[in-house]
């Protein structure tokens, strides 16, 4: 490589914020946004995973509010990989639909309902290395009481409850569905 380090943060709201809070790639299944008053019925982009595929690339998501040791830790091992790092970390944003002074303990929620795992992508050249690592606890709040927290999901509950069920059924797999997956990710040597 070219020896150069480049450190990206993302702060990811999962709205185009800066312009009144459009859906996105980044908008996750069954929210409203501008754009998908229906509710959003995508699934949401992984982007940690997208930049895992380079092979060279150290990926972390992190939510001060769930864990501030874990991403001081992402951080810190982000400004000293030698190269491209990528730290994407979960910002709670008006858009959301809920009190922003609880904004930590939203984020907490969003991480224990499965929403937002944390993890580090670590690449390593020694075969016996276990590049990804699964910080966060298997879910133990259901989707759906996170969902409920917050407006953008629960204003699609008011307005069409029978589509709002239906998201959140789908939205509910895909957490579990992602976090096999990263669990699965978590016992692969290199």
């Amino acid at each position: 490589g070219s020896g150069r380090n480049v450190n990206i943060l993302v702060l990811d709201t999962e709205v185009y914020s800066n312009t009144g809070g459009q859906a996105s790639k980044a908008t996750p299944r069954g929210a409203i946004a501008k754009f998908a008053a229906g509710g959003k019925g995508a699934l949401k982009k992984d982007l940690g995973l997208e930049a895992m595929t380079y092979g060279d690339v150290y990926v972390a998501k992190v939510a001060l509010g769930a864990s501030d040791v874990q991403t001081v830790k992402a951080l810190l091992e982000a400004e000293a990989w030698p190269g491209v790092s990528l730290v994407i970390a979960y910002s709670t944003c008006i858009a959301h639909g809920f009190e922003m002074s609880q904004s930590m303990a939203q984020q907490k929620l969003a991480v224990q309902s499965g929403h937002w795992p944390l993890y580090r992508y670590r690449p390593a050249d020694d075969p016996a290395a276990q590049p990804f690592a699964l910080d966060s606890a298997a879910p133990s709040v259901d989707y759906a009481d996170f969902a409920r927290t917050e407006a953008r999901f629960a204003m699609l509950a008011r307005a069409n409850p029978e589509r709002a069920s239906e998201l959140i059924d789908l939205a509910r797999a895909d957490v579990a569905t992602r976090w096999d997956y990263y669990q699965q990710l978590a016992g692969v040597h290199r």
